[in-house]
């Protein structure tokens, strides 16, 4: 028994002694797998720097975004059936324009200002400035001016970029201290410069393309291919003025301070307003009618083939020619368009018409409105509707390759130099069958001591033998209600080469008529 019961001891003690040995191992290798288990996740979690600051502002802008997305989302929600399918149109009343500018040009920009805005509460908008100016203290019926606001002290905010100014910041905060004034009803929060020339009902036309109760950011892009590398493709420049609806100037109100210190390096407003709207995940909405014009030189050639759209802005006319070179200043030469055409039929302010005098074998163009080309031979309709490089870009060793659109030479040949026609009167007349048209008369215009090119050229000069052209046409409200097409033109009389008379042609331009084209095939 004793043998027996020895064997059995060294047996417990043999397994308790590996119990032993394996229950420290075990215990060790979980522990271990539980070490590698949470540095596992903890690496996954971090992918924001520890900095505390970066992790909130993270979450500030997802949130942001979030609560933009979710207004939408609920607005539309709440909406009626009948309200969605036809909400009401927008109207001056519904639109707060935010116009930035400076103490340092006001008594020259200003005037600009006054050939726009309509007075009186037909327009909602403010002015926002440096500091106080003459007009501050004025009543808007009195100055005919929007009223006059000083921006918030900006000093606060970080700015390092070492070409530009920190005013940049007071210019990007507009949009935002608008909405803070909590005025009711407001759709659009619209912006522009001092020098900023808008047309109000076109402006209206396009918003009212939009759903105002979703975040839209709707502008357009630099002439300047240079530029828009410089600064962004996905920018719309504040010069050419640009249109925020109601949730997203709410959305950007809200964040806009925290998202300016995030971006002390950039240049200008504009891109700062870009770097928030790209935080807010709304990209830019591209419409052809704002234009910036970074460029320099005479805007004949941008203007007199416009893209098929509606005249929004122009900008920088301090920079290029006077739109008229026979106005008396650069402002007066904007005043004749809104004293003229855009009373008569502002949806068809510079659209182009193409069309051609087969008799005297001449090309025309009509920018309505505008101005009037003639030009000797036969142009193509997709030659005349590229812009002729009247213009020099915005950064001058550039060539024309540094443009962000197709390009022409004015003339090709000599032989080809367009005679030029300016608007010098417009007004209403009235049809024998009925109705209402316009009359535009656009008289030659020659430089001083201008002298024309040399041809040999079997085909009448226009510049001989046209002094005037009138153009009827009838009003168009409609315009833009129907699918983007250049309205077709008419040449109904003409001087012929050899005879004597008045030197004035005449020019139908309306709808095209079904089945109508360009007549180029038929000269």
């Amino acid at each position: 028994m004793k043998g027996g019961g020895g064997k059995e001891t060294v047996t417990a003690t043999f397994l308790r002694f590996l119990l032993l040995l394996l229950l420290p191992l075990t215990a060790l290798y979980f522990f271990y797998t539980l070490h590698l288990l949470l540095a596992s996740a903890s690496s996954a979690a971090s992918t924001c720097p520890p900095d505390s600051s970066g992790i909130a502002s993270s979450v500030s802008v997802s949130r942001a975004s979030a609560n933009l997305t979710a207004a939408a989302a609920a607005a539309a929600e709440q909406r009626p059936a009948s309200a969605a399918a036809a909400p009401t149109a927008t109207t001056l009343q519904h639109v707060v324009f935010g116009i930035a500018a400076s103490s340092r040009f006001w008594d020259k920009r200003k005037e600009y200002i006054k050939v726009w805005w309509r007075p009186r509460g037909a327009m909602r908008g403010y002015v926002w400035l440096d500091r106080a100016v003459r007009e501050s203290n004025m009543s808007t019926a009195r100055s005919g001016l929007p009223a006059i606001r000083i921006s918030s002290d900006t000093s606060a905010f970080p700015y390092t970029h070492r070409r530009g100014h920190r005013s940049a910041i007071r210019i990007s905060r507009i949009v935002s201290e608008t909405f803070r004034l909590g005025l009711p009803g407001v759709r659009w929060f619209v912006m522009g410069d001092d020098d900023t020339v808008f047309f109000p009902d076109n402006l209206l036309t396009v918003l009212n393309k939009f759903d105002h109760r979703q975040p839209y950011y709707i502008g357009s892009l630099s002439e300047s291919h240079l530029q828009n590398i410089y600064f962004s493709y996905g920018m719309a420049y504040g010069g050419g003025g640009f249109a925020i609806s109601r949730p997203l100037a709410e959305a950007l109100a809200r964040m806009q301070d925290g998202c300016l210190r995030r971006y002390p390096a950039l240049y200008g407003s504009d891109d700062r307003i870009q770097a928030c709207m790209a935080e807010l995940g709304v990209p830019l909405t591209k419409h052809p009618g704002f234009h910036q014009y970074d460029v320099y030189g005479d805007l004949l050639g941008l203007l007199a083939a416009h893209p098929v759209a509606p005249l929004v802005t122009l900008h920088h006319l301090d920079v290029v020619k006077p739109l008229f070179p026979d106005a008396r200043s650069r402002p007066a030469a904007v005043r004749r368009l809104f004293d003229g055409p855009v009373k008569l039929d502002t949806a068809g302010l510079m659209q182009q018409s193409i069309c051609y005098d087969g008799a005297n074998r001449w090309t025309v163009s009509v920018a309505w409105g505008f101005a009037v080309l003639v030009a000797r031979g036969v142009m193509s309709p997709r030659e005349m509707e590229m812009p002729a490089r009247t213009f020099l870009n915005w950064y001058r060793r550039a060539d024309y390759t540094a443009y962000a659109f197709n390009t022409r030479p004015l003339a090709r040949s000599p032989c080809q130099k367009p005679a030029v026609y300016y608007l010098s009167s417009a007004r209403h007349a009235a049809e024998r069958g009925g109705g209402e048209t316009t009359v535009t008369r656009y008289e030659r215009w020659r430089h001083p001591n201008e002298t024309r090119p040399a041809c040999r050229w079997d085909i009448a000069d226009p510049d001989a033998h046209l002094d005037h052209i009138v153009v009827l046409k009838r009003p168009d409200p409609g315009l833009w209600d129907r699918s983007p097409r250049r309205n077709c033109c008419r040449v109904v009389s003409a001087p012929k080469e050899g005879k004597s008379g008045e030197k004035t042609m005449t020019i139908d331009v309306g709808v095209c008529r079904e089945g109508e084209f360009s007549q180029v095939a038929a000269v």
